[in-house]
């Protein structure tokens, strides 16, 4: 099984354009960037969550903080396929700030059926009470299994049930682009 590249649907300027437009919208949105914490999902999602960072910071002229979080145990698929024999790769939450009354940026790659980002947020409570909780995305695919609609988007993309979207950023693959595609057997 592997996947087949169709297209490109982002290049790395597209991509960099992508990023620097929501960080505008969260600056405006927000009056700036006071209270804001921006936190990435593991994994592609804290490489994007550390780009808007860093135009936050150019745009503002102020430190930005910045957190991760793995939600490998906060899944509601991980109930489902545990096993004795399965063991999942737990990586490592780091938020340092204090959210408390803070508006939390989230980020992730790709919004597709919107379990990724429950997940996120049932953990983003553990951690404190936030003031609010925006959701900035790469790319949103449709799809949707829960209520959930990101607040700043990079590109729509319309996609079939059998089509998958492929992000790749520098940081992890060495290049910057977003391809369409479908698993083949």
């Amino acid at each position: 099984m592997g996947f087949e590249a169709k297209a490109t649907i982002m290049d790395g300027d597209q991509i960099r354009r992508a990023v620097k437009r929501i960080s505008h919208e969260i600056v405006e949105r927000n009056g700036g960037v006071k209270k804001v914490v921006v936190v990435g999902i593991r994994r592609r999602g804290v490489h994007l969550a550390h780009r808007i960072a860093e135009y936050l910071e150019r745009i503002e002229e102020t430190k930005v903080p910045v957190g991760a979080l793995d939600i490998t145990l906060y899944r509601d698929d991980f109930q489902v396929t545990r096993n004795i024999q399965t063991r999942p790769v737990v990586g490592t939450t780091e938020i340092k700030e204090d959210i408390t009354d803070k508006v939390i940026i989230l980020v992730d790659d790709v919004l597709f059926t919107g379990r990724t980002v429950r997940a996120a947020l049932d953990e983003l409570i553990d951690f404190g009470r936030p003031k609010q909780i925006q959701l900035a995305v790469l790319v949103d695919r449709g799809h949707r299994e829960f209520p959930i609609k990101a607040d700043y988007v990079g590109r729509n993309v319309p996609t079939s049930d059998t089509e998958l979207v492929e992000v790749r950023l520098t940081e992890l693959d060495g290049r910057d682009e977003v391809i369409l595609g479908e698993m083949r057997e």
